[in-house]
């Protein structure tokens, strides 16, 4: 009898749809589990069979054990893949699996208990003889002893959630006095992303690399590593760029890391997808950081550089087949990069975005995993991440040099997202050296500015607002070309700031998706989306003001907060007729799965709060008022 012939996969998004692929690929039926938020999903249309399981909040649906396994059963899925995020590391899951006769592709309970708990896996990897960092990883929580532990280790020091990961429940220390209300900070975060406020406390290295190793081992007592990747670009602690083989890699420090992450995964028997990292400092020591017993985010560069199917490797391992490869047997060719597209506004602190999707192109020669559909609306309940862009080459320099290209040539209009940034990224001298590590963009890109408009685009966006003016006229102007002076002049809205622009001589063609324009005799294609007052173009939104009155823009120390985003209201620390001063914290917005802090921007008095903890609410709502 087979193992299993239908799949459920426990997650959502690009990797709901990477596993279905693969899956589908084999053989294997597919079972896909949505949200009320993710009805029109695509991992849900790819799906052979799809289960809504609950509300929007993660809680009600993609955290729901119970609702999960009823799909499974409702639909006689004999496997669960939990694919990355939500139970993907829950031995609880895998144990209600167990119980339930189904295969969870996946390592065994004790692996996953023991390894997602940050302060126990440490205490494994030190008696296991891995290098590990200075801290405490102590069963006593209260602030009185990490208050003591953190002045025994030092600053700066780091503070992670036990059972964390993807920078939620960590954060950076780097003076005493922040240490009690980052400690309150990160236990809200933990308990909110992984149901457990359990704290370890580590010393802070400063600018490493971090680098992991990728192990697979199968039930037959083999145990193999696939290479390693350089994740050190990263941003609130959450990865950005990925690549494969790591620019500083020596084949000694390989073999070294290669076997410090077999001691781990043989301390627990491993077997599965599973990802060692380590924290690299400049003089090539390294240092155990955690264990991830799932399939990474960034698991493409290495099934690139390899040309191996990894979530293929899981469904066959899972299947109780031994390891396809021996050590001995493999190869590693060329180089791969990744970066991820999230929804966030970089020049706000890298705040998380949502809003609908209204174009969506993945550039055409670059592999490309997402999840995403035109039309779909990007909601606060979930992680930002709403793609991956990969390319290889033979050469760094070759794959960074095709992964520019395909960033620049994805379509992307209606969110605002990462995408010019990681253009810089890729671009800067020390990115292209190699040289960087894990306080590289906090360094190189610390205050991002918004995009200001060129003196074309604003040029374009004006001509563009006159055709379609101008087609929407009864009589119409159907391939319509502006090649003469036009005495007609906009007042175009760009981050806030009105720019006046007439609309110049100007060769241009559009057909609603596409604008072909030619400008001192350069002739350029672009994407844009238009509709009626509001313009998208490639990283710029612009709205056309020119019909209304022209108004003082509002004072920026203004009394009224209003969400930075929708979002859930977590903590609110001021009430009625509370005096406050400017910079101090007044409440807590909780957003795709990070904590958020709204502070005073003047000094006064709150004169209203129109909120509790627990609302859901909306981009620009108002929340307080401040006399």
């Amino acid at each position: 009898m087979p193992a299993f012939s239908k799949i459920l996969i426990a997650n959502r998004g690009e990797i709901a749809c990477r596993i279905q692929r693969t899956a589908q690929a084999l053989g294997y039926r597919t079972v896909a589990v949505y949200s009320d938020a993710d009805n029109h999903a695509l991992h849900v249309q790819m799906a052979d069979e799809a289960v809504n399981i609950g509300p929007a909040p993660a809680h009600q649906s993609y955290l729901n054990i119970a609702a999960i396994l009823d799909a499974a059963q409702r639909t006689g899925a004999d496997a669960i893949h939990p694919g990355y995020g939500f139970l993907s590391e829950n031995p609880d899951f895998a144990r209600a699996c167990q119980n339930a006769n189904i295969t969870f592709i996946g390592p065994s309970v004790e692996a996953i208990e023991l390894m997602g708990s940050k302060r126990l896996s440490k205490l494994a990897m030190l008696n296991a003889g891995v290098p590990c960092i200075a801290g405490y990883q102590g069963s006593a929580q209260d602030d009185a002893t990490l208050q003591r532990e953190a002045e025994r280790i030092g600053f700066p020091l780091m503070i992670k959630a036990s059972a964390g990961g993807g920078g939620r429940g960590m954060r950076l220390v780097q003076q005493p006095e922040q240490l009690l209300e980052q400690l309150r900070t990160a236990r809200s975060e933990a308990v909110n992303a992984f149901g457990s406020a359990e704290l370890i406390l580590e010393q802070a290295l400063i600018d490493p690399r971090h680098v992991e190793v990728q192990l697979f081992g199968d039930s037959h007592g083999n145990l193999i590593y696939l290479g390693e990747r350089d994740c050190s670009v990263q941003r609130r602690h959450q990865k950005v760029i990925e690549e494969a083989p790591c620019p500083v890699m020596t084949p000694e420090l390989r073999y070294a890391m290669g076997e410090a992450a077999l001691q781990a995964g043989r301390a627990v028997h491993y077997v599965g997808a599973g990802t060692v990292e380590f924290l690299l400092d400049r003089n090539g020591r390294f240092y155990f950081l955690e264990m991830n017993t799932r399939l990474q985010v960034e698991h493409p560069v290495t099934e690139l550089i390899t040309s191996l199917d990894l979530v293929a490797w899981q469904l066959h391992i899972a299947a109780g087949q031994p390891l396809p490869l021996a050590q001995a047997d493999v190869a590693l060719n060329g180089h791969a990069m990744e970066v991820r597209l999230y929804a966030e506004d970089p020049t706000q602190g890298f705040l998380p975005q949502t809003g609908d999707v209204l174009r969506w192109e993945p550039a055409p020669d670059a592999r490309i995993d997402h999840g995403l559909r035109e039309g779909e609306t990007i909601s606060p309940f979930y992680d930002p991440m709403l793609a991956k862009i990969i390319a290889h080459g033979a050469s760094r320099e070759e794959a960074r040099r095709k992964l520019v290209r395909a960033v620049e040539d994805t379509v992307l209009l209606g969110v605002t997202t990462n995408q010019r940034l990681l253009v810089d990224l890729l671009k800067h001298p020390d990115f292209i050296a190699g040289e960087f590590g894990t306080a590289f963009i906090a360094e190189h890109f610390g205050q991002i500015p918004p995009q200001a408009p060129s003196t074309e685009q604003l040029s374009l966006a004006a001509a563009l607002f006159y055709q379609h003016s101008a087609a929407s006229h009864p009589q119409g102007l159907a391939g319509w070309h502006n090649g003469a002076n036009v005495s007609c002049t906009y007042r175009l809205e760009v981050n806030g700031e009105i720019h006046t622009v007439s609309v110049d001589a100007l060769q241009l063609t559009t057909d609603g998706r596409w604008a072909t324009w030619v400008l001192n005799g350069i002739r350029r294609r672009i994407a844009y989306h238009l509709d009626d007052t509001q313009l998208w173009l490639p990283g710029m939104k612009v709205v056309n003001r020119t019909q209304q009155v022209a108004s003082r823009r509002a004072d920026a120390s203004s009394g009224t907060v209003k969400a930075p985003m929708d979002g859930a209201i977590v903590d609110i620390r001021v009430s009625v007729g509370e005096r406050v001063s400017k910079g101090q914290l007044l409440l807590v917005l909780e957003a795709m799965k990070m904590e958020h802090p709204l502070k005073a921007g003047i000094d006064g008095i709150i004169k209203g709060v129109q909120v509790v903890t627990g609302d859901q609410v909306r981009n620009r709502q108002v929340l307080l008022e401040i006399e």
